[in-house]
């Protein structure tokens, strides 16, 4: 499970761009559908988009757990068809980094409707004391990432350089929305949390996935 978007966080975005059930959403690198099931309340469709089947089986789970309509499809952001769309609203979560800058900004030309609005979204840990872990865990992350996939930062840089990655495009920089939350996590819900990285998914790790669930194994791991 990755850090959650809270509640809040969804009412308070949906409230200030005026969200209503007359409103299509599309999400971009969907994973296990954090941002689509989150905002559903809010639109009248939501759909997702993502090239891993395994993330495409996590996001059916969810929907189906919240006996929510969720349309997916499998596939690049940047490959999708040009008869998909147009959506009033565009979610990115932590997946901008993976697409290709100039294909995906095309798309989007063609994606986005008229009124419409890109919302670029990330989840972090705390990195101050309040979360002493995280460089220990940070570090299993890498143990356990495919070394050609692991970018360390370059989520973080590419969503606070928003400006840039959409210059020369029909689409600017407007607000920044932040909400901030608490919660406990287990040590297996964190080891789990793992595959929802795209460098660590299911289908990266193979006959690898049991070894990472070890207790002993994620243990060495966060000390290596």
């Amino acid at each position: 499970m990755r850090p959650p978007y809270p509640a809040e966080f969804f009412r308070d975005v949906a409230k200030k761009l005026g969200f209503g059930k007359q409103h299509r959403l599309i999400d971009l690198g969907t994973g296990p559908g954090l941002l689509a099931l989150g905002f559903a309340p809010y639109v009248g469709r939501i759909v997702g988009v993502d090239p891993e089947p395994a993330m495409l089986a996590a996001a059916r789970e969810a929907a189906g757990r919240a006996s929510q309509a969720f349309t997916l499809i499998e596939g690049k952001a940047e490959d999708l068809a040009g008869d998909v769309g147009p959506f009033d609203v565009v979610t990115i979560g932590r997946a901008l980094h993976w697409m290709d800058r100039d294909a995906i900004s095309a798309r989007l030309e063609r994606l986005v409707a008229p009124n419409g609005a890109i919302l670029v979204c990330s989840s972090y840990s705390a990195a101050d004391r309040r979360n002493p872990w995280l460089d220990e865990y940070n570090k299993a992350r890498r143990f356990w990432s495919a070394a050609s996939l692991w970018s360390e930062g370059g989520g973080e840089r590419t969503h606070r350089d928003l400006a840039t990655f959409f210059r020369g495009t029909r689409f600017h920089v407007a607000d920044v929305i932040k909400v901030e939350t608490s919660h406990e996590i287990s040590v297996r819900d964190l080891a789990r949390r793992v595959l929802t990285f795209s460098s660590s998914s299911p289908d990266v790790l193979g006959d690898r996935v049991d070894a990472m669930f070890t207790p002993i194994s994620f243990r060495r791991a966060a000390k290596a």
